[in-house]
């Protein structure tokens, strides 16, 4: 397999809808555009579907893990399908991007993001790609913790599925015309 896409997010329903879960949103969408339901993969703790993006051949992962979690799942897949850590897309969501607004890149820090801690720890790497999904800080003094486990406002659930479509297509970007390509188109948009 040339690719592994995931998204990171908390299982169970009483989190599907919060902004913590934008990743797995956005990894159901590739599955629906590839025409693919995601199936437990017991091996590796994850629920996946292999489809065709851009011409490429890529299995889609979301951890059946809580976020804090997620890398031995992560890590347990990209090794099932000896999918080389640079060739891992972690899509996510990002307290320090304004809401609606996607970044792209590989590697750096997690910016506190214990998801992606637990990633680069469990790849061995920090070298992987991310697409970067902006979810707003807190109002006020909010604690991060609380406001990524609220579900989106009602302004932002007008907006979200568009929000979701553009991460889709940045992700297809990434895999068709590589990561370069992508940030020139998608990092103009904002």
């Amino acid at each position: 397999m040339s690719a592994l896409v995931i998204g990171l997010g908390n299982p169970g329903e009483e989190y599907a809808a919060t902004r913590h879960n934008v990743g797995q949103m956005v990894v159901d969408e590739l599955a629906r555009r590839g025409a693919a339901s995601l199936s437990v993969h017991k091996k590796t703790r994850t629920r996946t579907a292999t489809v065709r993006l851009a011409g490429t051949p890529v299995v889609l992962g979301v951890p059946m893990s809580y976020m804090n979690i997620s890398g031995g799942p992560v890590s347990s897949l990209a090794k099932y399908h000896s999918v080389d850590p640079t060739s891992v897309i972690v899509v996510h969501d990002e307290l320090d991007l304004p809401f609606g607004t996607l970044r792209l890149k590989r590697g750096g820090g997690t910016g506190g993001h214990n998801g992606l801690k637990d990633v680069a720890k469990a790849l061995d790497t920090p070298d992987y790609v991310r697409v970067r999904v902006g979810i707003g800080r807190p109002p006020g003094r909010m604690d991060p913790a609380a406001y990524v486990l609220k579900p989106f406002s009602s302004t932002e659930r007008k907006e979200l599925p568009l929000l979701i479509d553009d991460a889709a297509d940045a992700v297809e970007a990434i895999l068709g015309d590589g990561l370069e390509s992508a940030q020139q188109r998608f990092h103009t948009r904002s």
